[in-house]
């Protein structure tokens, strides 16, 4: 059975060879956040929250998804290592037509 923390720690090793950072995102006083806040080259940012296979959101994720989502920012839900792949794939193909969110200095 593959848990919530293979998938996260798989998301992890794949997002840092493709030359990003995976951090832990912790955010105390707002609870629902995402997992994981993804970093890649060129400013590029995404917000993933990781669940077991076949696992949804709470109410209160789903909430928090949706502020961040009327922010412009991309949030990605994964439950599926097979996934992984395709998510960075997008993110790369995504690069340069506004897919994700870019912050400027």
């Amino acid at each position: 059975m593959i848990r919530e923390k293979d998938v996260e720690r798989l998301l992890r090793k794949k997002v840092e060879k493709a030359g990003g950072l995976c951090l832990k995102f912790i955010s105390p006083g707002w609870s629902g956040a995402p997992d994981r806040l993804c970093l890649f080259p060129g400013g590029r940012l995404v917000f993933v929250e990781i669940k077991r296979p076949g696992e949804r959101p709470r109410p209160l994720q789903e909430a928090r998804h949706r502020a961040l989502r009327s922010m412009g920012f991309k949030i990605v839900v994964l439950d599926d290592p097979g996934r992984i792949t395709s998510f960075l794939e997008e993110v790369v193909e995504n690069a340069n037509d506004g897919g994700g969110v870019v912050v400027k200095p």
